[in-house]
């Protein structure tokens, strides 16, 4: 699994989405301030849209999980996964140091 970089700050993606919800009105529709925005910042129109989308989820316009939510849960499931791998681990330990002792 790649991990990509992010090469624009949070301030960034905050301004670019306040400047697509701000200036909505004076463009057609969305999609047109998002494609206008974004030629100027130098993103992908898709990837702006998807910062609005996720802005507007966050602040509770829109359903779904927000940010905060999503980054507790995948750290929940990453110690989960954790402390399955050490129950399997001891598991295996205690049912190795079973057998030596019978072998005694």
């Amino acid at each position: 699994m790649s991990k990509t970089t992010n090469k624009f700050s949070p301030e960034v993606r905050e301004r670019a989405v306040r400047l697509v919800l701000d200036n909505e009105g004076q463009h057609g529709s969305r999609w047109q301030a998002v494609m206008s925005i974004s030629a100027k910042i130098g993103r992908a129109p898709q990837t702006l849209n998807d910062w609005v989308k996720k802005a507007e989820v966050d602040s509770g316009k829109r359903a779904g999980i927000p940010t905060e939510m999503a980054d507790r849960m995948k750290a929940l499931e990453r110690e989960n996964r954790e402390l399955r791998q050490a129950n399997e681990i001891l598991r295996k330990a205690s049912a190795y140091f079973a057998m030596a002792e019978l072998v005694l």
